[in-house]
Order: structure tokens, then sequence, then C-alpha cells
């Protein structure tokens, strides 16, 4: 759960929406490309989020994030997610194309003092896994005015540490639109696609750990896991949106579907409905 979270909350931080690096670039990537100067972007903000994914408890964590542009190249660290977009933007072209490499600290159920449940808690911690791929995107500029974007992309990252050693597809679309040169909003929505082994590690429950836990056991196959909606507002507080400090506030709403849904951990310790809210501080030089 923390990485989609940690990626559309940040994003926005970094006034941009979900997924950064998997879509169109941002206002401040956009005028460096233009000017062809680079540009660094630093946030820090609090997110509340699920203990685990599918909870329906919520806890606040910090979550800080940066981006930039060097030669026209973007890069993206936020929160335990980094991408980099290795193809440069153009300036004045309408249609960006984006590709490179992604990479992911995978931390669901990895801290057992972190989970309220008793019975999740019970099932005992997962280590951490990294998750390593790429992405592909494509941005219009120009949809409804001179200044908003509209964009399409689809990720794909692998476990390389053994962990669930399985794959995790993202397609995602996202509009951004500045209000001003001092507030922008961005909407989007993205899904995940994940193979078996990932989601019984993450959402089965084994004889041992039905057990331990009192849940029933559960065999889980791989699929659709969920779809994400939400929404980032940007207010620069100083200067405008490609430079200065900016204010951020947001939110995302995601449904578990299929067995994710049904999951013990979801259908009786917890929640298909997952909802994240957040607001930090941006700062661009």
């Amino acid at each position: 759960m923390r990485i989609r979270v940690l990626s559309a909350f940040l994003a926005a931080t970094l006034a941009t929406p979900a997924l950064a690096q998997d879509s169109a670039p941002t206002p401040e990537q956009a005028e460096a490309a233009q000017e062809g100067r680079a540009r660094l972007t630093v946030a820090v903000g609090g997110v509340w989020l699920p203990d685990y994914e599918g909870s329906d408890d919520n806890r606040w964590i910090p979550a800080p994030a940066a981006n930039g542009t060097v030669a026209g190249m973007s890069f993206t660290v936020l929160g335990n997610r980094a991408s980099l977009d290795v193809i440069p933007d153009v300036a004045g072209k309408d249609w960006n194309f984006q590709l490179g490499p992604v990479a992911v600290i995978n931390l669901n159920r990895t801290n057992r003092d972190a989970i309220k449940d008793p019975r999740v808690a019970a099932l005992g911690e997962i280590d951490t896994a990294v998750e390593v791929g790429g992405y592909v995107g494509l941005g219009k500029t120009g949809i409804i005015h001179d200044f908003d974007t509209l964009s399409v992309s689809l990720s794909y990252r692998h476990d390389v540490t053994k962990i669930h050693r399985s794959g995790i597809f993202t397609p995602s679309v996202n509009y951004t639109t500045p209000l001003s040169t001092k507030a922008l909003v961005s909407l989007f929505a993205s899904a995940e696609i994940v193979e078996d082994r990932y989601a019984r590690t993450y959402f089965g429950v084994t004889p041992a750990g039905s057990i331990a836990s009192g849940l029933p056991a559960f065999r889980p196959e791989g699929g659709q896991k969920d779809i994400t909606v939400g929404g980032m507002f940007t207010h620069a507080i100083t200067g405008n949106l490609t430079k200065g400090l900016a204010l951020v506030a947001g939110g995302t709403y995601k449904k578990l579907v299929g067995d994710f849904a049904d999951s013990p951990l979801v259908s009786i310790a917890g929640t298909r409905h997952q909802w994240t809210a957040g607001a930090g501080l941006a700062l661009t030089f």
C-alpha cells in the first residue's frame, strides 16, 4: 500500500500527478527543458495511510521527496520509489514521450509493530522487497487550453530480492492543469495488476498462519488488485509554480477487487475501501 500512496501524494507535492515520471513533465521540468537549465524541487509532508494494504486502521507517516531536471532529463525520488526519464524534453513540442527505469522498495507489512490489528500482526513480518523495472508513457499538452496536459503510462517492475518473486503492471492516466501562475490541479486514475506469488505473499493466509492468527486459510490468485483515483491541489506561497515555496494537499481512494478484496486480511480484518490524505511543502530552486 505504501508504494502507491507515497507515489500518489509525493508526486503531487512536486506539482505533478501520481507516478510523476510515468507521466507528463512537471511545470518545473518543462521550463527547465525550455531554458536549458537544471532545476531541483525538494519536498516534505505527512501522509495519513492504512497500516497495511487492506487495513481499516490508518496512521500518519513523514513523506520526503525530490525531483529535478538536467539536460532535459528528469529524475524523481518519491519516498520509497525512484525513476528516471532518459528521453530529454523538447521545447515547443505538444507531445512528450517518456521512457526509463523505475525502482521501488516494498514496505508493505515489513513492521509488525505498525499494524494495530493483532490477527494480521500475528501473521508475522514480510521481508522488504526491492522491485525494479521500467515504464513508458505519452503525454499531450494543450487538451483544453495551451497549458494543460493529459498523459497515459504503463510501468512494470519485478522483485529482485526473491521475497514475492513476481511482477506488477501499473497502467495510469492523469490530467494536470494550472489554474493560474500560482495554482495547479491534478486528477489521476491507476490500477495494479499483480502475479500469483505477489497475491499469495501479501494477501494469502497459510494453514500455519491461520492457526497463529485465527483467520481462515486463503490462497489467492493474481490479477487486477485495485483501482485508484485521486486529486491534488498545489498553490505557490512564494514565487510561482516554477520557482519558490508551494503548499500541496490532496488524497486518494483505492478499491481492492477480486481475490484481494476477498482476502481475510481485507474482508475480515480490514476493508476493501482504502482512503489516504496528505499535505506538505515543496521548494523549487
